[in-house]
């Protein structure tokens, strides 16, 4: 296994996603000798941020000023908690996490950015809107920052910076190397063990092959867990889901690969941590299936605009807020009350062309390729490329010129009669009644009216209302909806140096977790629910303070 030197390290972190990259990073810079192990081939790089839209959470930002936004630390303060919604006494550590992480997105996190070259497209997004009242949960106004060229130009500068590391001695990187237990002395965690696998061809995200080839033993004075949450583990999901959500879904879909699988969790309970919030997830119901799956039940979010009419599967219209964009949380909720694991978005031709954006870097080729001419495109073009896609090879898609075509189809994809025609229409005919009206007393419609008068919304998410069945319009769209799973927001319990708590707050000495597997700070920085483009930004700041203060724990 080679000579001393090659087994000691000062910090080893397991996981090369986003936090992992981050905390090794940070702990170079401080000029110690890192080890950065992951499981899965090279190609997995920056693991689940390389996937995401790349959206941050940011408070008083240029961005949001040239967009007549007016934000500011007390008004996100008062959003984060009104939405956490903590009660419970393993929140101490997530509401500390919670005051620092919301004061660093308004202060020094953009600066930060900025100076690793990270740039934002212009309009800033408004995710998990409420509308429950001012006390109630969702963004008061518009926080969600587009990275220029989405994950992979989040992921990018830290991959360079670790690149330059590797290039000065500074850090070692193995792939396939799958942590199996953590080594511990006299109860401080000093080091790691596992298996060796089998080289992987695998492209990023799909199956790697889990053939031991060889073992290994690393030893340091600190560790960094940034292995993930639970979410390609659809047993762990069903097994922690809360009955305050209902029912899990028999049919789910997967919002992550499957070596998303909860082992580091596990791991380091074992060596003394304390997981905490564990019944605490982040789950869409916009889910569709992609028509190109790259691993085991490979499921797309839409990230819808305001317009759609959205029905349960019985075609029941759901209640107010509870329409596309405004709660995650409580949809999927309100969803799982219906004995039913789908749902459906009817809408048409003009409302997908404009409100459709699909998360995912791979699904914005624009976005992500920084291509500025192809981006502005996009408010010329009638359906933009990926969402034309789903519409013609999407399972979940269907078409049709009348409200009872689309019915009968809609029936036929999910080999059932639970759509009745005449209900449908009606729920139809009562909401486009409404469109053209400008004092509506419908809710939705009041909403679509308030999303105009941000000039984001109009420009690229929000089409001016009109009736679904306006024949220039045209045709009908419905898509079924399924339960994506996405986030675990429980995690190994940290103080805000992201040090490993043991049952009781101990800290247990040299180990430290970051990301996901510390519930993005503190064992759950989120509470309950998330404002959206935090889980980036949680991995971003968990990671830094992991890798700064295990740098600083190894000084001599």
């Amino acid at each position: 296994m080679g000579d001393q030197r090659d087994q000691q390290f000062d910090v080893i972190v397991v996981g090369a996603g986003l936090a992992g990259l981050v905390a090794a990073t940070e702990a170079t810079d401080a000029g110690r000798r890192v080890l950065l192990l992951d499981q899965e081939p090279q190609a997995n790089l920056g693991a689940q941020a390389w996937w995401s839209f790349g959206g941050l959470f940011l408070v008083g930002s240029p961005e949001q000023r040239r967009m007549r936004v007016r934000d500011s630390v007390d008004l996100a303060l008062r959003d984060w908690f009104d939405t956490a919604g903590f009660d419970r006494p393993e929140d101490h550590w997530p509401r500390r996490w919670a005051e620092a992480y919301v004061h660093w997105a308004g202060g020094e996190k953009r600066s930060w950015l900025h100076g690793l070259g990270v740039r934002f497209f212009p309009v800033v997004g408004w995710a998990e809107r409420g509308g429950y009242g001012a006390s109630g949960p969702g963004n008061s106004v518009p926080r969600f920052h587009i990275t220029w060229g989405t994950g992979p130009g989040l992921v990018e500068p830290f991959a360079n910076k670790a690149l330059a590391a590797v290039a000065a001695g500074r850090l070692t990187v193995k792939w396939r190397h799958r942590l199996d237990e953590l080594l511990l002395d006299g109860g401080s965690v000093t080091g790691v063990r596992g298996r060796v696998l089998a080289a992987s061809g695998a492209a990023r995200g799909a199956p790697s092959n889990r053939e031991e080839v060889g073992q290994f033993e690393y030893r340091a004075a600190a560790v960094v867990l940034c292995t993930g949450g639970i979410g390609g583990n659809a047993e762990k999901v069903r097994a922690a889901w809360p009955a305050r959500l209902g029912t899990p879904p028999d049919r789910m879909v997967a919002g992550v690969p499957a070596h998303v699988d909860g082992r580091g969790l596990d791991i380091g309970a074992a060596a003394g941590g304390h997981l905490v919030n564990g019944d605490r997830m982040w789950h869409y119901t916009e889910g569709i299936i992609n028509h190109g799956p790259v691993w085991q039940d490979h499921g797309i979010r839409i990230l819808p605009g305001p317009s759609s009419l959205w029905l349960d599967a019985l075609g029941r219209r759901l209640p107010a807020p509870l329409w596309p964009g405004f709660d995650t949380l409580g949809t999927l909720e309100h969803l799982r009350g219906t004995g039913h694991d789908h749902s459906w978005f009817i809408l048409n031709r003009r409302i997908i062309g404009k409100e459709f954006a699909l998360s995912g870097s791979e699904q914005n080729p624009d976005l992500t390729g920084k291509d500025l001419r192809a981006v502005l495109r996009r408010a010329v073009t009638t359906v933009p490329g990926p969402v034309q896609a789903f519409l013609d090879r999407g399972e979940d898609f269907v078409q049709a010129d009348t409200v009872a075509g689309l019915v009968e189809q809609m029936n036929r994809l999910e080999g059932s009669d639970l759509l009745e025609v005449a209900a449908v229409e009606r729920e139809v005919a009562a909401r486009d009644a409404e469109a053209a009206n400008g004092f509506s007393k419908d809710p939705q419609q009041m909403a679509i009216q308030s999303a105009r008068s941000y000039l984001g919304d109009k420009l690229i998410r929000t089409v001016a209302p009109h009736r679904l069945t306006d024949p220039q319009a045209g045709p009908l769209v419905a898509v079924r909806l399924h339960v994506l799973t996405r986030k675990s927001l429980g995690g190994l319990e940290t103080d805000l140096d992201s040090r490993v708590l043991a049952p009781g707050g101990a800290v247990v000495p040299g180990l430290f977790a970051a990301g996901e597997a510390a519930g993005f700070g503190g064992g759950g920085v989120h509470g309950y629910r998330a404002l959206e483009g935090t889980f980036l930004g949680g991995c971003l700041f968990s990671g830094r303070a992991a890798g700064r203060a295990a740098g600083r724990a190894t000084g001599g």
